[in-house]
């Protein structure tokens, strides 16, 4: 039997095989990419995005959506849903980094040792594992996976996990034992695999290329 080490190495280059090797779609200044992690809670990506167009049009500097009020900024970014919650974990965010730091500026953390950066930013106010995990992925090239509906259904079914996972517990368990390098694939990858082909309901087992290295598929009558 091939070890899970092993197991997730094949799985990274299947996926690698079928959906490329894209390490990151955007390039964002640190806390443009946190504020767009926090507007990213429990909304889609057509109403993040236009919440996050929203808010640098109506404030074009973070000392500017800090001087400005919770209610005010909640209706600026209310297509993101959640929105009076959001603005106020914003504008906690962005008071306690200034309190911090003495500016709103979270570039020391690329010299931070992972956990180290993993713990500042998750002290946060409204910052998990995800919203860190993506800030340090996308903006410090650390080996860090944010790990989302998609990626925690999909890796269960492979068997990366064990079933009863929760979805932060998740995170330690992958990162232990995905090959680093791959890492920042997997990321759009296992994303991409669970919107398009492991569904919520009805996964399509029939023409998944992972079938060979799947628990689910073994366990089910969908071969």
């Amino acid at each position: 039997m091939l070890s899970i080490q092993t197991k997730a190495e094949k799985i990274c280059e299947l996926l690698i095989e079928n959906y490329g090797n894209t390490i990151v779609e955007r390039e964002m200044e640190p806390i443009d990419e946190l504020v767009l992690a926090i507007l990213s809670q429990n909304t889609t990506d057509v109403n993040m995005f236009r919440a996050f167009e929203n808010l640098k049009a109506v404030y074009p500097t973070w000392e500017q959506v800090l001087a400005t009020s919770e209610g005010e900024l909640a209706e600026v970014i209310k297509p993101s849903g959640f929105f009076h919650v959001k603005a106020n974990r914003i504008q906690a965010t962005l008071n306690e980094i200034h309190r911090r730091v003495g500016r709103l500026d979270i570039s020391h953390l690329k010299d931070m040792p992972l956990p180290d950066a993993k713990k500042w930013l998750t002290s946060l106010h409204g910052v998990g594992p995800k919203t860190a995990s993506i800030v340090l992925l996308f903006c410090f090239g650390k080996a860090t996976l944010p790990v989302d509906t998609h990626v925690w259904r999909v890796t269960k079914r492979l068997g990366l996990i064990p079933e009863k996972t929760s979805r932060e517990s998740a995170q330690p368990l992958l990162e232990e034992i995905l090959p680093h390098d791959c890492i920042y694939s997997l990321n759009h990858n296992l994303i991409r695999h669970g919107r398009e082909v492991c569904l919520a309901r009805r996964p399509r087992c029939a023409s998944c290329i992972l079938q060979g290295e799947c628990d689910y598929f073994q366990k089910t009558t969908c071969h």
